[in-house]
């Protein structure tokens, strides 16, 4: 998956179903995309905190740079505990994020990995955690690339996003060379929230400030079994 900020709880959901979590940080950044921002809840409904980047078209997402003459750490930082100061987990919270937002960061992917890994060790989520850029060089184009990452890494079964269906499916050729190709099914499951109407699809920072130690049971239980791709199809 892409290194996204504070990601919502579908992504840890793939994160502890997986042996090894790969961040593809390989390919062109998407601006206004999950890679730089995400949403909270406030007492008047869904934020959006966006970090300010400055990069070129075509960028890959490891060298794009965060814009750091504008003081969005400070900002963020103020939001989420004007958000969330209140609910039953706020120290929680503030664990996990307390360093991030106190130290400078230059490039987007940097802050996105550490960010999900200090979240995922509060929800006691983890996998082994590996960079596309820190493995060797793939030369294919999206599924591709994905199985010359399998292969490296000695995978037997691939777990992909359901996102990734329409081109996965057809061009990466998985079980030529005995990898099982299959896509996550998460249905978004309610928790309590500060508001009487739930808001889904949250960062997971709005899930761990409202439910703590119970924060991971909660992602697991909008776990399905993984679809194969002929289930795909039919969906």
């Amino acid at each position: 998956m892409q290194p996204t900020y504070l990601p919502w709880m579908g992504y840890f959901d793939l994160i502890d179903q997986s042996d090894v979590f790969v961040f593809l940080d390989s390919v062109a950044f998407s601006g206004r995309s999950w890679q730089q921002r995400n949403r909270i809840l406030t007492k008047d409904g869904p934020l959006w905190l966006t970090v300010p980047v400055r990069q070129a078209s075509g960028t890959r997402i490891c060298d794009v740079a965060i814009d750091n003459t504008q003081s969005w750490a400070k900002k963020h930082s103020t939001s989420v505990e004007r958000s969330y100061r209140r609910s039953p987990y706020w120290d929680l919270l503030a664990a996990a994020l307390g360093e991030a937002y106190g130290r400078e960061w230059d490039l987007l992917a940097e802050l996105d990995i550490y960010l999900i890994e200090s979240l995922g060790e509060q929800l006691g989520v983890s996998a082994r955690f590996e960079r596309a850029t820190h493995l060797p060089a793939t030369k294919g184009a999206k599924g591709g690339a994905l199985l010359e990452i399998c292969l490296e890494l000695g995978a037997t079964t691939y777990l992909s996003p359901p996102g990734s269906f329409d081109y996965l499916h057809a061009d990466a050729g998985f079980s030529a060379h005995g990898i099982d190709l299959v896509f996550q099914h998460f249905e978004h499951p309610a928790y309590p929230q500060s508001r009487d109407e739930f808001v889904p699809y949250l960062s997971v920072v709005d899930l761990i400030a409202n439910t703590g130690p119970g924060a991971a049971e909660v992602i697991r239980s909008g776990r399905r079994p993984a679809r194969t791709v002929e289930e795909m199809e039919q969906v």
